[in-house]
């Protein structure tokens, strides 16, 4: 019988350290494909911060430099300022990017740093046992709000493609999930989208993309990816928010 799929080069053939239906794992395989299909494996530097991605170095081999808590687009921005014939992309979770690691990732953004960051948004502080993050919605229990989210509490989810959208010098952004084939196709687009703009030096691109926690969501894997299909997207719509990378070329 003939395989229809390989396991990309890049992708290392080790254990995963990821809970089961994690998404995680999804969006490495996509970096890895894409890495491996552009030919850029050898110019390829990752930035990967505290969190459940901390140890994304084990599964993609590629270079690879950690960072301090929410500090990945200001390592970031050294790396590609000091070497812009690499291509360089920070791995970010929703509680690293969007609450330490606000003020890093709007100023690279508002300068429009060459880099791209690849937003994994599951909703949760997954390493610490599934603390309240700043994309969590409203209503959803979490380890810090058993009662669910209260705007009047505790505020409103933030919506990271939406806030960088008003910036002037941010490129391209996107939002997609790993909820189904024909999603994790689009997310693919949508990182070679944001790679094409930064190996064009148009300036900062982003992609978020929707991913499950079952584990501290307390749901099956099925579940979780039916949530965020029917509750996640409602208040994180899918589909490019920014690209105005025509407009720039020109």
């Amino acid at each position: 019988m003939a395989r229809t799929y390989h396991r990309p080069k890049t992708l290392l053939p080790v254990s995963t350290h990821y809970c089961p239906g994690c998404g995680h794992g999804i969006v490495h395989r996509l970096l890895a494909e894409i890495i491996e299909e552009r030919g850029i494996r050898d110019r390829t530097i990752a930035l990967a911060p505290v969190g459940c991605a901390v140890i994304a170095y084990d599964y993609l081999d590629i270079d690879v430099s950690e960072a301090a808590h929410g500090r990945t687009p200001a390592v970031a921005t050294g790396i590609k300022r000091a070497l812009p014939d690499r291509v360089v992309f920070c791995y970010q979770g929703d509680g690293d990017l969007a609450a330490i690691g606000t003020a890093e990732m709007v100023h690279a953004a508002n300068r429009g740093e060459n880099f791209t960051i690849v937003f994994v948004n599951n909703a949760v502080y997954g390493m610490t046992s599934g603390q309240m993050a700043p994309t969590t919605p409203v209503s959803m229990v979490t380890a810090t709000t058993p009662r669910g989210r209260n705007p009047a509490n505790e505020g409103c989810p933030i919506r990271v493609c939406e806030l960088l959208s008003s910036l002037d010098r941010t490129v391209f952004l996107a939002r997609g999930s790993v909820t189904s084939p024909k999603n994790i196709r689009q997310v693919k687009k949508y990182l070679l989208k944001a790679l094409d703009v930064q190996e064009k030096k148009l300036g900062f691109s982003l992609v978020e993309i929707l991913s499950p926690c079952p584990t501290y969501w307390r749901m099956l894997p099925t579940d979780a990816m039916a949530h965020i299909d029917k509750v996640m997207t409602k208040t994180f719509p899918l589909g490019v928010v920014k690209d105005i990378s025509e407009e720039v070329q020109a």
